[in-house]
Formats: structure tokens, C-alpha cells, sequence
């Protein structure tokens, strides 16, 4: 069921991010400020919504919304500061690339960026806040876009499907193939795998 418009505030923004959990990629942010003059049916967590309804959400949203910004961390920077940092920051790039200065930002989860702002963190905003919702679909879109294309460049690890998190097929291609230059090395499958790999090479020297 779709989230009460009633909800929608002046000049709130949502801020949500998608990618913590992957061994690949990312991490993808977004902060929306809504119009509630220009009300989107169906807004929702994004990962209740079928692919098809986010696209035609994330196109809506973009039309519709008073500022939106989508942003990122690569996997240099999660590697470097951490997911959690690097989260952070990808969501501070969101909120500072708006370009209508919201009065709050509401957070999905449990803590806040260090922002120029006023902002709360709301424990499962996905599901309850309409902003937070709207940025939920921005980042799973365009996230999920990118697994697709990488799918196309880095064939054999099934990325398109699973989205980079360590699925039993994602672990195994891992395994068999090693980490690829979007693979997270801080993450303890992958650099399990790339000391797999970097022992196979010295053996054979």
C-alpha cells in the first residue's frame, strides 16, 4: 500500500541509500525534496515495488520532485574509509548537491551524515516517510542499472541478478574467477578470494 501524502512536508528532505551490503560496486545515495502540490501515487520502500513500478516511479519522481540528487561512493573510497563512512559521505554529496536547501533532512536508519542542515535519522523511513521512499527508488534504480551494465563487462559472476550481494552463485564465481576491479577488497569475501588468487600466482613462480 502506498504511503499518505498527507505525510508530505515543505521543504523536507529524504535522504536513503542503497549498496551497503554488496561485495561490488557503489554505494548509491539519493535525497529528494517532494512537491506536495504535485502528489506521486504508489510511493513505497523500494524494495516492496516490482522493477517495472520503480522505473516508472524513479521517471515520475524526477519530473515531479522540487530538487533531487543522486550520488555515490566508489569502491576506492569504501575500501579507504569503510562502508559506513563511505554511506555517509555519499549521503552528504546528496544532500549538499540539492539544489533547493531543505529546513531538515530525514535519514533512513538509525544514525545522520554530518550535514549544514538539521537532521534526524528515521528507523525504517523507507516504509514511512514519502521523501525517504522517493530517495529509496532513486538510488535502487540507478544502482540496479549499473549491476546490469556491469553484468555486460564482468560476465560470469550472474551481477545482473544478484546485484553484487554474496549470493551462494556470486560467492562461487568469486571463487572460481576472482575479484574484479569493482569488487570491494575490504570485504572479507572478497579479499579471501584475491589472497585465493595472489597464492595461486606466487605458487607457480
Amino acid at each position: 500500500m502506498g504511503l499518505d501524502f498527507n505525510l508530505v512536508e515543505e521543504l523536507v528532505a529524504g535522504v536513503d541509500e542503497v549498496g551497503r551490503g554488496p561485495l561490488c560496486g557503489a554505494v548509491v545515495t539519493a535525497a529528494v525534496i517532494l512537491d506536495p502540490r504535485r502528489p506521486i501515487l504508489g510511493l513505497n520502500d523500494s524494495k516492496k515495488l516490482t522493477e517495472a513500478k520503480r522505473e516508472a516511479l524513479f521517471d515520475e519522481i524526477c519530473e515531479k520532485a522540487l530538487s533531487f540528487c543522486i550520488a555515490r561512493a566508489e569502491v576506492e573510497e569504501i575500501d579507504r574509509l569503510n562502508i559506513l563512512q563511505a554511506t555517509m559521505l555519499a549521503m552528504q554529496r546528496a544532500v549538499e548537491g540539492l539544489h533547493v536547501t531543505p529546513k531538515l533532512a530525514l535519514i533512513d536508519g538509525n544514525r545522520c551524515p554530518k550535514l549544514a542542515v538539521p537532521a534526524a535519522p528515521v528507523v525504517k523511513g523507507d516504509s514511512q516517510v514519502p521523501a525517504i521512499a522517493a530517495a529509496s527508488i532513486l538510488a535502487k534504480v540507478t544502482r540496479d542499472r549499473e549491476m546490469s551494465e556491469f553484468e555486460r563487462i564482468y560476465p560470469g559472476y550472474g551481477i545482473g541478478g544478484h546485484k553484487g550481494y554474496p549470493t551462494p552463485v556470486h560467492l562461487e564465481a568469486l571463487a572460481r574467477l576472482g575479484p574484479t576491479p569493482i569488487h570491494r577488497r575490504s570485504f572479507a569475501p572478497v579479499r579471501a578470494a584475491w589472497e585465493a588468487r595472489a597464492g595461486i600466482s606466487s605458487s607457480l613462480i
